[in-house]
C-alpha cells in the first residue's frame, strides 16, 4: 500500500468492503442451495454413504482388536509434529534444515514457491502431509478388514484428506490470497457467481466442475471431423462410413464399437491424433457407430438392444454399403466389452461374421473392477436402481463425477481451486471437454451390466448370461482376438484385462501399451511417446507375461497395423465412398447422435 494517497486508501478500503459483502451475499446463497440439494434416502449417494457408514464400522471394530498400533501410529506422529515444530523454529532463526515430510511425487498442490520458502507456508504444508499420511497408514495397518471393506475406507479416508488440503482453502493458498489482494476480492466474488451457476447444471449428490473452456470446442468442427457419411441410424445409433484418402482399401472393412458411457470421438479428436483418420489412411474401409445420449423415453432398452441394434445391425448395414458379409471389429471399453458379448452371440447362432477382433482396455472378466469397485456392491446397486427407476436413465453428470473422484486432485480440486477461489475460467482442452460432453444410460441397460458383468461377473461364466434368447460362452469364441491394455489405467487395470485374452478360445495376442486409459490408447505413432511391451506368448499369468516381454518405443499402433493384415481377406480393392451402395448417405459425419448434449436430451 506504500505510495497511495489517504484518497487511493480510502476508495481501496470501500471496495474491498464492497466485494467482501457481496462475497457474504454470495455465500449465504450457497448454503441455500446446498440446503436445497440434500440427499434424501431414495438418492443412490444415500446408499453409497450407508454402505461405506458399514465398511467404517467394520474398520472401527478391527482397529478395537490391536489398540497397540493407534497408539503406535499416533505417539510417531506426535514425534514427527514435534520435530516438525523444532525445525520450524529454527527457520524463524535462519537455519536451512531438512523437511521431516515432503509431498509425493506428481503432488501438484504445492508446487508455489512459497510452499517451500516461507516457514508459515511450510508448517502448514508439513503438518498436514504428516497428519494425512498417519490416518491413512492407520487404515493400510489395520488387520482384519475385509479387502472391500479396506478398499472403501481408503478411498473414503483419502477423499477426507484431500478434501482438508490447506490448497483448498482461501485464506491457506498463499496463490489465492496472492489473486485476492490483487484484485480487491473480486476473485472471490466472481469464484461464488461460477460456483452457483454450476450448481443450477450439476445433478444431485455431485458438483460437477467445469475442466474446460466449452465454447471453445464444437464437435464436428473442430472434434470428430474426419470426413464422412452417416449411411444407417435406428433408435440407439448411427453409423458412420468414412471418406477414403487412400487410391485402393482392404477388401474386409472395420468396425469400430465404442463405449457408450462415452463418446465415439476420442478416437477422433485432432487430426494429428485422431485413430479413425490414421485407420483411413492406412487404407482401412472404417465404419464408427455413433451411440445416441438416450433420455428417460429409452428406459427399457438392454444390453442386449445394444448388442441387436449395435454391432449386429452394423455389420448387416455393412454389407449393404460394400457387399462385403466379413468384417474386422474393434470394441473400446465398454464397447469391447459388448463385442466381446456379440462374438459369443454369433458363435451360438451360427453366423459369425467378425473375423478378428481387437479390445482396447476391455473388460470381460470383472473379477478386479479397479479402483471403481468402491461403488460396487448390493447396497449401492440398489440404491441407483431406485433412482433409475424413478427417471428411466441414469444420468451421466453422476458417472463423470464418480470417476472425476478416483482423481480428485487432478480432476477436481484443482479446477475447484482455479475456478471458485481464483475466480479464472478453465483454459481450453479437447480432451477435458470430451471427459464432461456426458451420456446418459438407459435404466435396464444399466442396471444388468452393473448386476452381471460388475456385481456377479457372469460374462465369463459358460451359459451363464442370456442375450436375445441365447445362452453365450465365451469359451467357445475362436476368432484371433488383439487384445491392448495401458500400463496406468486405473479403470481397466491391465492384470484384469489380461484375463479376457485368456478366456476368448482363439489365437490371441496381448500387448501392452504405456500411459493410461485414453492417453495409452490414443497414442499416434508421429507423437513417438510411451512405447508398449510384446510377448509371443500369451503366459499363464500377467506378471509372468511381463517378465518375458519385449519393450518397443512408439506406438502399439504400428503393431496392430502388421497383426491385422496377418487375419485374411486383406487384399487392396477399388476404394468405396460413402453411399455408393445400397445404403444412401442420409448426412454428414459426425451426425446427430453424437451432438446431443445431456441438458438437450433432459429437456425433450
Amino acid at each position: 500500500m506504500k505510495g497511495l494517497s489517504t484518497e487511493s486508501m480510502e476508495t481501496a478500503v470501500k471496495d474491498f468492503y464492497e466485494m467482501a459483502g457481496q462475497a457474504t451475499e454470495q455465500y449465504g446463497r450457497l448454503w441455500e442451495k446446498l440446503a436445497a440439494r440434500q440427499t434424501t434416502a431414495e438418492d443412490p449417494a444415500a446408499s453409497v454413504m450407508t454402505d461405506f457408514t458399514e465398511s467404517m464400522r467394520e474398520m472401527g471394530e478391527a482397529m478395537l482388536t490391536h489398540p497397540e498400533k493407534i497408539v503406535a501410529d499416533q505417539m510417531d506422529m506426535l514425534k514427527k509434529q514435534q520435530e516438525l515444530f523444532q525445525q520450524t523454529a529454527l527457520r524463524f532463526m535462519g537455519k536451512e534444515v531438512d523437511p521431516v515430510i515432503a509431498p509425493e511425487k506428481g503432488d501438484k498442490r504445492f508446487k508455489d514457491d512459497q510452499w517451500t520458502q516461507n516457514p508459515v507456508f511450510d508448517y502448514m504444508k508439513q503438518l498436514y502431509l504428516l497428519q494425512g499420511k498417519t490416518l491413512m497408514k492407520m487404515v493400510s495397518d489395520t488387520d482384519g478388514l475385509s479387502d472391500h471393506s479396506r478398499q472403501k475406507v481408503e478411498y473414503l479416508i483419502r477423499q477426507y484428506v484431500n478434501a482438508l488440503s490447506p490448497t483448498n482453502f482461501a485464506n491457506l493458498n498463499p496463490e489465492v490470497i496472492r489473486k485476492t489482494m490483487e484484485t480487491g476480492g473480486s476473485n472471490l466474488v466472481s469464484g461464488m457467481e461460477q460456483l452457483l451457476e454450476d450448481l443450477e447444471t450439476s445433478v444431485s449428490g455431485a458438483l460437477n466442475v467445469p475442466m474446460t473452456d466449452t465454447s471453445a470446442f464444437q464437435v464436428g468442427r473442430n472434434l470428430a471431423t474426419t470426413p464422412g457419411q452417416v449411411i444407417y441410424q435406428n433408435d440407439l445409433m448411427q453409423l458412420i462410413q468414412y471418406t477414403p484418402s487412400t487410391e485402393k482399401t482392404y477388401k474386409r472393412p472395420l468396425l469400430i464399437v465404442p463405449p457408450f458411457i462415452n463418446k465415439f470421438y476420442i478416437l477422433d479428436m485432432r487430426e494429428k491424433n485422431s485413430f479413425v483418420k490414421w485407420l483411413v489412411d492406412q487404407g482401412h474401409t472404417v465404419f464408427m457407430i455413433s451411440w445416441i445420449n438416450p433420455g428417460p423415453s429409452m428406459r427399457d432398452k438392454g444390453f442386449e438392444n445394444y448388442m441387436l441394434e449395435g454391432p449386429i445391425s452394423a455389420v448387416d448395414a455393412i454389407e449393404q454399403a460394400t457387399g462385403e458379409k466379413e468384417v474386422n471389429a474393434i470394441g473400446y471399453c465398454l464397447g469391447g466389452t459388448l463385442l466381446s458379448a456379440t462374438l459369443a452371440y454369433q458363435k451360438k447362432k451360427k453366423k459369425e461374421t467378425i473375423k478378428a477382433a481387437t479390445f482396447m482396455a476391455t473388460l470381460t472378466d470383472f473379477s478386479d473392477p479397479g479402483e471403481i469397485g468402491v461403488f460396487i456392491n448390493e447396497t449401492a446397486i440398489a440404491g441407483l436402481e431406485k433412482q433409475m427407476d424413478a427417471l428411466g436413465y441414469y444420468d451421466g453428470r453422476q458417472m463423470a463425477f464418480s470417476f472425476n473422484t478416483l482423481r480428485e486432485n487432478d480432476l477436481f480440486w484443482s479446477f475447484f481451486i482455479n475456478n471458485y477461489l481464483k475466480g479464472e475460467r478453465p483454459a481450453a482442452f479437447d480432451l477435458l471437454y470430451w471427459n464432461t460432453d456426458s451420456t446418459n444410460l438407459p435404466a435396464r441397460m444399466h442396471s444388468y451390466y452393473l448386476r452381471n458383468m460388475y456385481l456377479n461377473n457372469q460374462l465369463i461364466e459358460k451359459n451363464a448370461l442370456e442375450l436375445d434368447g441365447v445362452k453365450i460362452d465365451l469359451s467357445a469364441v475362436k476368432v484371433p482376438a488383439y487384445f491392448v491394455s495401458t500400463a496406468q489405467d486405473h479403470i481397466a487395470l491391465w492384470q484384469a484385462t489380461y484375463k479376457g485374452a485368456q478366456v476368448l478360445g482363439g489365437k490371441n495376442r496381448f500387448v501392452l501399451g504405456g500411459s493410461g486409459h485414453i492417453a495409452g490408447i490414443v497414442n499416434p505413432p508421429e507423437a513417438n511417446k510411451y512405447g508398449y511391451w510384446t510377448n509371443e506368448k500369451l503366459a499363464d499369468t500377467p506378471d509372468e507375461w511381463y517378465q518375458g516381454s519385449e519393450n518397443h518405443e512408439g506406438s502399439w499402433w504400428l503393431d496392430w497395423q502388421q497383426w491385422v493384415l496377418k487375419q485374411g481377406d486383406m487384399e487392396m480393392v477399388p476404394v468405396r465412398q460413402p453411399g455408393d451402395g445400397k445404403l444412401p448417405a442420409l448426412e454428414e459425419a459426425p451426425g446427430r447422435y453424437v451432438k446431443q448434449r445431456i441438458f438437450d436430451v433432459l429437456a425433450k
